[in-house]
């Protein structure tokens, strides 16, 4: 179980900025002796009074943290002056409430900007020893939309289980925000938000406004935090006219944007989106999109997407990860997994009218397609020279591109080399 500290103590408005250094230096030399520290705030009360919250992951993690400092006196100092947090401590600190520490404070240089990393991860079942995964290995960078795909029962479920921290490994690691999920569990969930597959992510009995403060405050936050990030959520998401609503009137994809919502309330610097578009109409999933996008793109926030539509994948996805039998068959970014599966003896000439003789050819709203194979590339100015000498308007020739859908079906049909 979880201990909260804090520390009381006065001093000059004038030293707040060499206070905050001095407060940042003690927390990362703490942090890196004693990974039980999962989290570390300084705030201030008034001009002169200052607060500092300390979240340890057990007793003994404190303990052993308390008994290791007196060799260094500002260390010494410092705890101290820290106690057990009381209730009259957590009603200051609601109404003086401060940023959260930044996203994947765990992360360290020689891991660079990776904030999921799955290293070796096996999980083997039973007597007989079913590897439902197998050796993954996966490394996903800041602002990155991942795709994890795979076909049912291919090892996605349990992999994420354990990202979770829902599954224990039979081996190997997983750290978000560079926290161990073994050994640094709750620093780890506070580095992700989920929404999963169905309509239940929420509770339909209470209002967008009370489901945001009710998951607000179950992550650790302030009335007054909790308050102002489920505006602006709220606001960005189009709900905001109706968030003293209850959730179990909305439409199907006005309760996924509350529970993309809750996900996000606590600011993770990781999000899992599990069929996030399934059964949303047009706009509603066009609005889900473009969150994605932006949550990305412009806020830095990784999406871990799971999907079996592939169109979906596809359009919003930087990197892919394909799993079949427990194991990864493919880990590529999205334009260059698709290169690798390009068919280099496909080509579509596009004509303006109809085709002459002798070409097989598709007539849809006045353009012919005609689809072509050939053993040399060069072969394919023969079949245009063909079409010109008939009289055919040549509109385009281009090399036919694979789709994800076209990927994805190659990959998880090979043979097992298991």
């Amino acid at each position: 179980m979880s201990v909260v500290t804090v520390t009381r103590f006065q001093a000059d408005p004038a030293d707040a900025v060499e206070l905050r250094a001095r407060h940042a230096a003690l927390v990362s030399a703490t942090r890196a002796a004693f990974p039980g520290l999962t989290e570390a705030r300084l705030g201030r009360i008034d001009d002169s009074t200052w607060v500092g919250v300390w979240r340890w992951d057990s007793a003994v993690s404190l303990q052993a943290a308390r008994q290791a400092v007196p060799g260094d006196a500002t260390a010494a100092a410092a705890f101290a002056l820290t106690r057990e947090a009381t209730v009259d401590d957590i009603e200051v600190l609601d109404e003086h409430c401060w940023p959260p520490a930044p996203r994947g404070a765990g992360t360290s240089p020689d891991r660079g900007d990776h904030v999921i990393e799955i290293d070796a991860l096996t999980k083997v079942y039973g007597a007989a020893q079913v590897r439902a995964v197998d050796e993954v290995s996966l490394h996903v960078g800041t602002g990155t939309v991942f795709g994890f795909l795979g076909p049912n029962g291919a090892g996605k479920t349990t992999t994420i289980k354990m990202l979770a921290g829902l599954l224990t490994p039979t081996s190997g690691q997983v750290r978000l925000g560079g926290f161990d999920v073994a050994r640094q569990r709750s620093a780890a969930m506070a580095q992700f938000g989920a929404v999963l597959e169905g309509s239940r992510n929420v509770y339909w009995s209470l209002s967008a406004w009370q489901n945001l403060m009710y998951f607000g405050r179950l992550k650790g936050l302030c009335k007054a935090r909790v308050a102002e990030r489920a505006q602006d959520l709220l606001t960005d998401l189009g709900l905001w006219e109706r968030r003293h609503d209850k959730v179990g009137g909305f439409s199907r994809g006005m309760q996924q944007k509350v529970a993309i919502a809750a996900a996000l309330i606590a600011d993770p610097p990781i999000v899992l989106l599990d069929e996030p578009t399934l059964g949303l109409d047009v706009e509603a999933t066009r609005t889900v999109k473009n969150w994605i996008a932006e949550q990305a793109r412009e806020l830095g926030t990784t999406i871990l997407l799971t999907t079996h539509q592939l169109d979906v994948a596809q359009e919003l996805c930087d990197r892919v990860a394909v799993m079949r039998q427990g194991r990864l068959v493919a880990d590529l970014p999205m334009r260059e997994l698709l290169a690798r599966f390009r068919e280099r003896d496909r080509y579509e000439i596009r004509l303006d009218g109809a085709a002459p003789p002798g070409f097989d050819a598709v007539t849809r709203e006045g353009v012919t397609t005609i689809n072509v194979r050939v053993g040399d590339p060069r072969e394919v100015y023969d079949v245009v020279e063909r079409l010109r000498a008939q009289g055919a308007v040549l509109e385009s020739l281009t090399q036919v591109q694979p789709d994800l859908e076209d990927v994805f079906l190659a990959l998880v049909s090979e043979p097992s080399h298991a």
